[in-house]
């Protein structure tokens, strides 16, 4: 398992009977996580100081309780990164802090190279791959349907001090997207995607994992470079083995470019204890430099 262990700002205090405990900066937050079915005693009694609980809706969603003052938004560090920290809607904060293990990956990979770095991002939420990216001195295409997820990556890029780097902010379907890029004829050294398993588009398009990620992986194959440096999935979907996406890019990537394939779980580690919290699956292909 690939652990995201060089956090500062963050920390993974506790986790039991659904719930995590969670410090971003000075803030403290207890979410709900469906794979947390141990119990280690009840996190709301266990300690003080909680800002704030995200208690679930029988009926879908939820709401935050705040327990103390919480700011409406804060800002986290990764590193040399800066991020925007809210409160939303279905208990997130706007980062996924386990995808550090992939922002260093990408980072190392692009200053490794010999050569100007076009990054496409698809499904690129708040942008923290296209910070790393950017960063790290690639220019980025950043698309995501959503048109504040959009505007929200635009502040974590100048946060990060970045907003004078190429970046394209898209807000498009991912697709369509992806069909006018081949014919316009562009090309990537490195994509980058975080499909969800289930969305809706703002003109009702419809993204189903199971039915529609081969197709997009098989169009995204057509937009690399002869030798691409990068192709990254992530997933959080339950019940999709590693297996699926590693069988996906040796079907796709793997027979027109010359690379490696890696899949792995991605996880956190719980502070003071020898347990993690698992997070998703990264597949990548790699050039072999």
């Amino acid at each position: 398992m690939l652990l995201a262990s060089d956090w500062k700002d963050y920390e993974l205090i506790d986790c039991s009977n659904g719930e995590k405990l969670e410090r971003w900066g000075d803030v403290l937050l207890l979410r709900p996580d469906p794979q947390i079915i141990w119990d280690n005693g009840n996190l709301i009694d266990k300690y003080v100081g909680i800002n704030s609980h995200y208690h679930r809706s029988n009926k879908g969603g939820g709401n935050w309780e705040n327990l103390k003052k919480t700011p409406a938004s804060w800002r986290i560090n990764y590193k040399d990164l800066t991020f925007n920290i809210k409160q939303m809607g279905f208990k997130h904060t706007g980062l996924f802090p386990e995808q550090a293990v992939n922002w260093d990956y990408m980072m190392e990979k692009i200053k490794r190279t010999n050569r100007e770095v076009k990054v496409l991002n698809l499904f690129a939420y708040t942008g923290g791959a296209s910070v790393a990216c950017l960063k790290a001195g690639a220019s980025v295409v950043h698309v995501d349907s959503s048109r504040g997820m959009v505007d929200w990556a635009k502040e974590n890029v100048k946060a990060s001090h970045l907003e004078d780097r190429p970046i394209r902010y898209i807000v498009d379907d991912v697709i369509k997207f992806v069909k006018r890029e081949i014919r316009r004829g562009n090309k990537y050294d490195a994509i980058i995607m975080d499909p969800p398993s289930y969305g809706r588009g703002n003109n009702g398009e419809i993204w189903d994992i199971t039915k529609d990620l081969y197709q997009l992986v098989s169009l995204c194959d057509n937009l690399l470079v002869a030798e691409p440096l990068f192709f990254i999935i992530n997933s959080y979907s339950t019940g999709l083995s590693k297996d699926i996406f590693v069988n996906i890019l040796k079907l796709t990537v793997g027979r027109t470019h010359k690379g490696s394939i890696y899949s792995e779980e991605i996880g956190i580690p719980i502070k003071d204890s020898d347990l993690i919290l698992p997070c998703g699956i990264v597949t990548r292909f790699s050039n072999d430099e």
